[in-house]
């Protein structure tokens, strides 16, 4: 397998490729991941099963609209595909190193920068893709109340159900997300879509870099949510992020809508206290708070 992907990534750039080392790097919870050494290049390997070729696909397609906006850095994806049982992503290797302030500040403006690019006049993306290994669905919708009320809450509300969590009703929190939302009309940004600190990095010379995107097009918010959910980072981020794109009044308030998302999802993968935490926030959105 190591040696079709070498031939497959001579093929694609160019230029002779052959594997002298493989090494197991993180891949995070849900792939595998390589550093693939060879003729002074070193690329990360993502595996997973066959079947998951099109979550791949779909995370390169990302990079790329993301990288087609010039704004921050992300992982060059290289190529993709199945080789016997397994599928493949080949990304350009990044070394990391550890963030400066200057740095956090630059990554909250390049992305202030990126959610400003534009490229969509509708909500959703061009294919669905993936939240983790959740299926993320992405349906072209025109209102950004309707799409985070469906396609975001309302499915994984719907997961939740199945897998025997204790929620409020379907309808009921539907139509609640939907009028929280309903007076806020966003200009659909191209977002990551699963900005936790796992995913934001800076290299060895500096420079901001976010990882394995979950990309569409949505309410810029939903990305600064997500920075907050899980520790937060640091105050230099946001400093820079509101010089480039002030955040709007409200914000506050939609962050919990915006999180929930994340917490159902975190339920439906690992079970655990994140129903008790998701049922939490729907209690707080449901009373008006």
């Amino acid at each position: 397998m190591w040696n079709q992907i070498a031939d497959r990534i001579s093929q694609v750039t160019g230029e002779k490729f052959q594997v002298k080392e493989r090494r197991s790097v993180s891949g995070g919870c849900i792939n595998q991941g390589y550093a693939l050494i060879g003729n002074g290049s070193t690329y990360f390997v993502k595996l997973n099963q066959a079947s998951q070729v099109d979550m791949f696909e779909a995370e390169a397609l990302g990079l790329k609209q993301m990288l087609s906006t010039h704004t921050i850095r992300v992982p060059v994806p290289i190529c993709w595909g199945v080789i016997d049982r397994s599928s493949y992503l080949v990304m350009e290797w990044l070394e990391f190193g550890s963030p400066t302030t200057r740095a956090w500040e630059q990554m909250g403006r390049q992305l202030a920068a990126m959610h400003q690019a534009g490229g969509s006049a509708k909500f959703g993306w061009e294919r669905n893709n993936t939240i983790g290994s959740t299926p993320q669905i992405n349906t072209w919708t025109e209102n950004w109340a309707d799409f985070f009320a469906e396609h975001r809450i309302g499915y994984q509300l719907q997961l939740a159900k199945r897998r025997g969590g204790s929620l409020p009703d379907y309808f009921q929190v539907v139509e609640v997300v939907r009028e929280h939302l309903a007076d806020r009309t966003p200009k659909p940004s191209l977002v990551h879509g699963d900005l936790w600190s796992g995913n934001a990095a800076v290299t060895s010379a500096g420079e901001p870099v976010i990882l394995d995107p979950a990309t569409y097009y949505g309410d810029r918010e939903v990305d600064i949510a997500m920075t907050e959910l899980f520790g937060g980072f640091p105050a230099a981020f946001y400093r820079g992020y509101n010089e480039v794109f002030p955040l709007e009044e409200g914000y506050q308030q939609r962050k919990t809508l915006y999180n929930l998302y994340h917490i159902l999802n975190h339920f439906n993968l690992f079970g655990g206290g994140y129903g008790s935490q998701a049922n939490r926030m729907l209690q707080q959105i449901l009373s008006g708070k």
